[in-house]
């Protein structure tokens, strides 16, 4: 109960979408009158492998089907009252924020800065929050770079906090077409600010090319003759806010944790819980934000919105993490590689906030760090009748770490701890050895098994009974970099899908998992959605070679044109597609930017998602071990920047020797074929078995990867490579070869 004195800081909204769950409901209807019809089909035509393969597949549509009404049939939005909360700004919690870098080429140090100096700035006391950067690739230049940004940062922060600007990272603020106040005090700010933030750019840039002057050179002796995979713990305190101001800079702490070629280091989870070690002997904070490199800050108060939900005064201790959605700063219009998320996050995300609360996504997302280290909402924890003997035995051989993580699992204050603790006791806990006497990665922290680090944890969280919340303030939370070209977003989704699966047969498979566990049924329906999406690939590219299989062998799966069933594939295709569309439309999108994503989709599941079962049944044969690639990230100047380009062939679909593309070049030929032998027996009309259906179908998964089509007439980037091409054309001939002695 609120008591009298006391506002609540958020409220809980239902969003009501009747035609959704109409479109959703008829959809499914559709489905089963398919099921019934291929059922029949089998029992009056006796066992066909065509019939049987295409019934298994719908099948699957259907069960997927109802799953996802599942996930989205009960939406959820949260008006957060941060006005409210700053009545309360001295019983504001510490926070500490992990800030995540892998890779000083793939992922330029200026995007880095520039997410620092954003965090740095946010609207939040400065003596109540700590900055962590862990450079996982130990690289000089990140850490010059954030040496640099401080210098930068103590004239730009109090700067945005006087004149309120909005936008805080410095690239995005400098980029865009600010209108000044009026007044000369601002504009001539402005213009230092500006001229400030050049030169830190140009020193950067510099230093990225290897352009150091040699007073900098004795700042970094300690990355001398050191490897990215093999280098001891490097800890330093950039900046401390020794005073305590709560105006002034809040604490900036560089960490590269210790490497060695000889123990594992997992990937992004082994830094987080590096970092949250680390952090706990430090700052101890026991709230957690974790954005990756490329996300900044797009709305200053993002930090006390997500308080208010977890210092509301109705329910304080109900949610275990507040999840902010991605969005990007330099999309192309009409979303051309359908990478921007915008219908999944307001549709899926929001659906999930309904039940018992989002995935983890594994940035833009603030945590209890005492949920991290596995404490219960029951208050319980993952430790017996001997609660200090085994914190010893799960967290590890530091005493000092003990004694903080118990400090922060009794939910106690002012830890004292400070930046100067014993640097020989932090660099213990960031040593590659530290874990393999722990349960660090298994029971507790961030979890070890997947490449997907953020969903396997998120979901043990909620096993144990903890809601999580989907909080999507205007402006966004966070802004980061989109994937561009054709290359990396398959690579994105291909790691999704591998570690998606890698949890689907591991020992923490949802669907077995959440029977043990304190999850409320439609988070289980959640559970077993998310599992499975891993293997949506398999079914999907069976049913996409139905068609060609039947123009090629002169046979259908598909009612005839004549008959009056076909009416159900027929406006299950219109009704789902509808349904696809209003849901762009009510997000504001265009038609172009459904239709991208919807032949994108097809893409993603054929190659990106097969490729990453493949991965993943090396792995389980022990053939090879699945590796987590980082993705090249890009900063843009400017939003506009992307859209306002004369380059014709932006937003152009771009190809390499990747074995990517070639399960979508295969369908593709597979296609192609397919139509050609099946428009040279139209002459013999009395012979022609197939139908309008499988035509139909052919063509749409033409159009579907029309990209591809380009592609095998291009050249350069912009065209397929021959060894794509040739592999492919090999598995299209056995296919049709295979086709022709069905015929």
């Amino acid at each position: 109960m609120t008591k009298p004195n006391e506002v609540a800081l958020y409220e809980k909204i239902e969003v009501k979408r009747p035609i959704q769950r109409l479109l959703d409901l008829t959809i499914f209807f559709l489905l089963i009158s398919l099921l019934l019809y291929r059922f029949l089909i089998l029992r009056s035509h006796a066992f066909t492998y065509l019939h049987t393969l295409a019934f298994l597949c719908e099948l699957w549509f259907t069960f997927t089907w109802l799953l996802l009404i599942n996930v989205t049939w009960n939406p959820i939005h949260y008006n957060t009252y941060p006005q409210r909360l700053l009545k309360r700004v001295d019983e504001l919690p510490p926070v500490d924020v992990f800030v995540t870098t892998a890779d000083p080429v793939l992922e330029p140090p200026l995007i880095t800065v520039n997410t620092v100096l954003s965090l740095l700035a946010a609207d939040y006391p400065a003596n109540r929050l700590a900055v962590y950067v862990s450079d996982d690739g130990c690289s000089p230049i990140t850490f010059y770079s954030l040496l640099e940004a401080l210098a930068f940062a103590k004239i730009w922060v109090p700067f945005c906090k006087k004149y309120e600007v909005q936008v805080r990272a410095p690239f995005r603020y400098f980029s865009g077409d600010l209108s000044f106040d009026g007044t000369e005090e601002f504009q001539c700010e402005w213009r230092r600010m500006k001229d400030e933030y050049e030169k830190l750019r140009r020193n950067v840039e510099e230093a990225a090319k290897n352009v150091v002057s040699p007073e900098i050179m004795r700042d970094l002796a300690d990355f001398s003759n050191i490897e990215s995979s093999n280098h001891p713990p490097i800890i330093k305190a950039i900046w401390e806010n020794k005073e305590g101001l709560r105006d002034g800079l809040p604490h900036l702490i560089y960490v590269s944790r210790e490497k060695r070629p000889q123990h594992p280091h997992h990937y992004k989870a082994g830094a987080m819980n590096a970092l949250a070690r680390v952090s706990g002997l430090m700052t101890n904070a026991p709230y957690i934000l974790n954005v990756d490199c490329d996300m900044y800050v797009n709305n200053p108060s993002v930090l006390l919105q997500g308080m208010c939900l977890f210092l509301d005064p109705t329910i304080d201790k109900e949610y275990a993490f507040v999840q902010f959605p991605q969005r990007f700063y330099n999309g192309l219009k009409d979303d051309p590689y359908g990478n921007q998320w915008i219908v999944m996050m307001e549709f899926t995300f929001r659906g999930m906030a309904g039940i018992q609360g989002p995935g983890y996504m594994g940035t833009g997302c603030i945590h209890r760090r005492k949920v991290l280290y596995g404490q219960s909402p029951d208050g319980a924890n993952i430790f017996g009748k001997h609660y200090d003997s085994e914190l010893h035995k799960t967290f590890g051989s530091s005493k000092d770490f003990v004694n903080s993580a118990a400090h922060a699992l009794r939910n106690l204050a002012d830890y004292p701890n400070s930046l100067s603790n014993s640097i020989i006791s932090l660099k213990e806990v960031a040593t590659s050895d530290y874990e393999i006497t722990s349960c660090w990665g298994t029971k507790f922290g961030w979890l070890y098994g997947s490449l997907l680090e953020d969903v396997l944890t998120g979901s043990e969280i909620h096993k144990k009974g903890w809601k999580s919340a989907y909080l999507t303030p205007t402006p966004p939370a966070f802004l980061g970099c989109a994937p561009s070209g054709g290359p990396i977003p398959l690579n994105h989704q291909k790691r999704a899908m591998t570690g998606l699966l890698e949890i689907f047969f591991s020992k923490k498979c949802p669907i077995f998992n959440s029977l043990f566990g304190k999850l409320q049924f439609r988070q289980r329906m959640v559970s077993v959605w998310m599992s499975l999406w891993g293997i949506r690939s398999i079914p999907e590219i069976c049913y996409a070679t139905l068609p060609a299989f039947c123009l090629i062998a002169n046979s259908h799966f598909l009612p005839k044109i004549q008959e009056p069933v076909v009416c159900i594939p027929l406006l299950l295709f219109v009704f789902y597609n509808l349904q696809q569309l209003l849901q762009y439309w009510e997000t504001g999108q265009s038609a172009r930017a459904w239709w991208n994503n919807e032949r994108m989709a097809r893409i993603n599941t054929i190659c990106a998602s097969l490729l990453g079962a493949v991965a993943v049944a090396l792995k389980l044969l022990g053939l090879s071990e699945t590796v987590f690639e980082v993705t090249k990230k890009e900063s843009s100047s400017s939003s506009d920047d992307t859209e306002s380009s004369s380059d014709g062939d932006l937003g152009r679909f771009t190809f390499d020797e990747s074995p990517l593309f070639v399960p979508g070049t295969t369908i593709l030929i597979i296609q192609l074929l397919a139509l050609s032998i099946a428009f040279s027996r139209i002459r013999q009309p009395n012979v022609v078995e197939f139908g309008v259906g499988e035509v139909t179908c052919s063509v749409w998964l033409i159009l579907c990867f029309w990209s591809f089509l380009k592609g095998m007439f291009a050249k350069g980037k912009y065209g397929l490579p021959w060894s794509t091409l040739c592999k492919s054309s090999a598995l299209a001939f056995l296919f049709v070869c295979f086709c022709i002695m069905q015929y």
